[in-house]
């Protein structure tokens, strides 16, 4: 097995500012990582880390931190010392707690929580307000707090494959936010604010508990996916026709047995998945939409 030196020498590149040891089999990093102050990219992914070293936190021009694929269990307030991190993936390691300090990390743009052992965040990540990406899927969260609501910039939400009984209340709040994937929770309803998403174009709810969607829906012009398979939905929104730029809507696994006249408007739509529910008759006007090239699965 080559020596850290050799490691460092053979996968480090840019002058010294890039250092990538994915996939190498390491069980710690260097504890000389302070002598590289210039450091701006660090790469550890899929190893068998389970400490890391002080000299990481020392290294306060760090941009890019991916620890993902190991065997950490927890991270020191010390991580708040990194102040110019952009993207930071913890993803895919045996962590329970994260701690008050990733609240520092305000000039963080990613960040990968997936596949882990969490079942909250830290109040103090509401001060992560250029936040343009979140994910903490396969985790245990029952609950999303609601100062998420408080991250302007955020872009794409994952937190799918949780047990989470309810959305926040002022979601419509996230104005930027373009893909929310919420699949596979304890949802029972979404919350009317979500009519609110303007910028909104790809909402999955699949394998929820949902019995009704808001009105509000409707007044997601931007909207292009809609999946809402297995849940318990009996009707839809009168006007859902009124998503003119809809593609994609996936009803499938539901507890249908009509649908609202305004769907024959959906004029862009490309794809429309009615198979597992309590139809009797199929709509008529259902043709017109395959002829308008629309796949329907019956």
């Amino acid at each position: 097995m080559k020596s850290m030196d050799q490691l460092l020498h053979q996968h480090s590149y840019n002058s010294k500012r890039t250092i990538i040891l994915d996939l190498t089999g390491i069980e710690q990093l260097p504890e000389n990582l302070g002598k590289t102050q210039d450091l701006r990219v660090l790469s550890a992914w899929d190893n068998q880390l389970d400490v890391l070293p002080d000299s990481l936190w020392g290294l306060r021009n760090l941009q890019t931190l991916n620890l993902a694929g190991n065997n950490l269990t927890s991270l020191p307030e010390e991580l708040g010392n990194l102040t110019n991190l952009r993207m930071l993936d913890l993803g895919h390691n045996q962590i329970s707690q994260l701690p008050e300090s990733l609240g520092k990390l305000t000039s963080l743009r990613y960040l990968y929580l997936s596949d882990n052992l969490l079942s909250h965040l830290p109040a103090s990540m509401r001060h992560l307000t250029k936040l343009e990406y979140l994910n903490f899927t396969d985790n245990q969260f029952s609950k999303i707090p609601e100062w998420i609501s408080e991250l302007p910039c955020l872009v794409e939400f994952r937190l799918y494959n949780n047990t989470v009984a309810g959305l926040p209340n002022h979601l419509g709040d996230l104005s930027n936010l373009r893909e929310l994937y919420a699949m596979n929770n304890a949802l029972a309803m979404v919350p009317p604010t979500l009519g609110d998403l303007s910028n909104l174009r790809i909402l999955d709810l699949q394998g929820n508990q949902i019995i009704e969607i808001p009105e509000s829906i409707t007044n997601l012009d931007s909207l292009t996916d809609l999946n809402l398979r297995f849940n318990n939905l009996t009707s839809l929104p009168d006007n859902i026709g009124g998503l003119g730029n809809m593609r994609f809507l996936d009803l499938r696994a539901n507890q249908l047995w009509s649908l609202p006249e305004s769907v024959r408007r959906l004029h862009q739509l490309e794809k429309l998945d009615l198979r597992w529910n309590k139809f009797d008759i199929y709509p008529a006007w259902l043709e017109e939409l395959q002829q308008r090239g629309c796949i329907i699965h019956i």
